[in-house]
């Protein structure tokens, strides 16, 4: 209307506002460009690098770089730029009963959880990995890997785990593996006053920490990397614990890493509370 104005019965700008009842700041204001660029390559980099992250995941990663874009913003980045994942698994049965006896871990370092997975070099030679994680930090305190693991690796594997944590558990959680169950085992776990909670035959329910961690090795490790041989196997799941244990953020503790929750909780003990 205002340029129709100006052109016809050429009349100033201001006058053509006036007539038409145009606000002088709705004819110059301008939408200013907000420009993403930045924050979609950044999503692009992480979801490249964190194959396995979703949105919630890489908000946090984002959050803790010092973007401050609001979650509905990265997220419609994070649908345009195809970043969304599927799920490879069917949700787990609710319908499995815990045992009645099982008691959450009251604090860092007095409940453990061991397992074994395993998987296969790129010839398809087998190998296996002990991991052992804290139920309360969430920490992986080791993920070993062998060709074969016996009962004498387990018990090795806890004295060098113990060692470093500069503790004994009270109890540790697994299943009835014949590694688990073996006179090296019992006989350390007696020596250190250690409990072994072993979980009811083919109930994986029983040792849920373990079993959660298991998941998320599998589909960010395991599933993501080619092994040329043991040690190559070695040295890339090393990595990942690094990883996990450092970066990784948590939902069940705060969004954080398990290495960051254990500083917060050692300054502040009511930290977690």
């Amino acid at each position: 209307m205002s340029h129709y104005l100006q052109e016809a019965y050429s009349v100033s700008l201001r006058r053509s506002l006036r007539i038409s009842n145009v606000s002088p700041c709705m004819w110059y204001y301008k939408k200013r460009d907000r420009g993403d660029q930045l924050l979609r390559m950044r999503m692009k980099e992480i979801a490249a690098i964190r194959v396995r992250y979703g949105f919630e995941r890489i908000l946090i990663m984002l959050r803790r770089e010092g973007f401050k874009d609001n979650h509905k913003r990265v997220y419609r980045v994070y649908r345009e730029e195809g970043l969304n994942l599927r799920s490879k698994r069917p949700r787990r049965s609710r319908s499995g009963a815990h045992r009645l006896e099982r008691v959450d871990a009251p604090a860092i370092n007095r409940v453990w959880s061991m397992d074994f997975l395993q998987d296969a070099l790129f010839n398809g030679q087998r190998f296996r990995i002990l991991a052992i994680v804290d139920n309360y930090s969430k920490k992986c305190l080791s993920l070993i890997v062998g060709k074969s693991l016996r009962g004498e690796d387990v018990r090795n594997t806890l004295n060098h785990v113990c060692k470093e944590e500069s503790c004994f558990p009270e109890r540790i959680q697994c299943d009835n593996g014949s590694e688990f169950i073996s006179k090296e085992v019992d006989r350390w776990a007696y020596e250190n006053k250690v409990t072994l909670d072993f979980s009811r035959p083919g109930t994986p329910t029983d040792n849920p920490y373990v079993e959660s961690f298991n998941g998320k090795f599998r589909d960010e490790c395991l599933s993501m990397n080619w092994f040329m041989d043991l040690e190559d196997a070695r040295e890339k799941i090393e990595e990942y614990r690094i990883d996990y244990n450092t970066v990784r953020p948590h939902s069940s503790i705060f969004d954080l890493p398990p290495e960051e929750f254990i500083y917060l909780h050692q300054i502040n003990p009511e930290f977690s509370s």
